[in-house]
């Protein structure tokens, strides 16, 4: 299949303010967040027409904005609202929301304090992040050799660009190698998260998950910790080594794109996503609104 390249599609793209065409959203190659990553964004997902948790991801934008130094032109409800439009518009029903913001072109060198401050919102179709044959079946992680930086190295609690290049590299030494995504450490050597999502280990009925301290506490993960109290499980947020990839019997993502992927190996473990992760994939479905397959779910399980 032909990819539709981003730059070449039909449909309106809400920049500074303006409902502009698709392929007039454009900004100049001497722009400071090309050059120097002065960048934030958010992933948003739209089920039935209306983006799940809007207001969170709108706020995050504006923090991560604060933590770069700059601050956004528009409020929370703005962006809010701006992206309702945006939906309207280009009518979504069930896709993905891309907020951004940026520093533009007037300085160009590592200081640009008068920098104009650009945001835009563009959205389109888009199912699942995997396929569902893989999203129920479980996927194949690969540990990368790439971590995730020390709070004092690097802004790691803003959603800012420059921070996925180590992402993109991970997933694709992953992808190259056969497997679907990769598994990050973090700067000391723990557990941290997937390229774009969070992880979660279920031993002898426990969930664990990693502390968020070098990376994003993510909307999806509160989401599904929340969700997991109200069955009743234990979830402990700690520091969680590699070698405790051997006592998991069930692993499982969280993100806005991944939503609850459950993992079927990560380097030489395997898995078998089992009655917490379906439950939870179950759960999170009806959170957001969508009919689940019990059928395609039961299949995936006897697999």
């Amino acid at each position: 299949m032909a990819l539709v390249p981003f730059d070449d599609r039909d449909g309106f793209i809400w920049f500074n303010g303006q409902m502009v065409p698709w392929r007039e959203a454009k900004v100049h190659v001497l722009t400071h967040g090309l050059h120097y990553a002065s960048c934030v964004f958010e992933g948003e997902r739209v089920y039935n027409g209306k983006v799940f948790k809007l207001t969170e991801h709108s706020r995050r934008l504006t923090e991560s904005a604060s933590i770069l130094g700059f601050s956004l032109p528009y409020s929370v409800a703005e962006i809010d609202a701006a992206t309702r439009r945006v939906l309207d518009a280009n009518g979504i029903v069930d896709g993905y929301v891309r907020p951004l913001a940026w520093r533009g072109s007037e300085m160009m060198g590592v200081a640009a304090q008068k920098n104009r401050i650009n945001v835009a919102i563009a959205a389109w179709q888009w199912p699942s992040y995997f396929s569902p044959e893989a999203r129920l079946a479980g996927i194949r992680l690969k540990i990368s050799p790439w971590r995730r930086p020390a709070p004092d190295t690097a802004p790691t609690h803003s959603k800012a660009a420059g921070l996925y290049m180590i992402c993109t590299l991970s997933k694709h030494q992953a992808e190259n190698d056969g497997f679907d995504d990769a598994l990050m450490l973090d700067y000391r050597g723990r557990i941290a998260e997937a390229t774009g999502a969070n992880v979660f280990l279920v031993i002898d009925g426990k969930l664990h998950t990693p502390i968020p301290d070098c990376f994003l506490n993510g909307i999806t993960r509160q989401t599904v910790i929340d969700l997991a109290r109200r069955r009743g499980y234990d979830v402990s947020e700690r520091a969680i080594m590699p070698e405790e990839l051997a006592d998991a019997q069930e692993v499982f993502l969280t993100g806005t794109a991944a939503e609850v992927t459950p993992v079927r190996q990560i380097g030489e473990y395997t898995y078998t996503p089992g009655e917490i992760t379906h439950r939870l994939v179950e759960d999170y479905d009806k959170e957001v609104g969508r009919t689940h397959d019990k059928a395609a779910s039961a299949s995936a399980s006897a697999a």
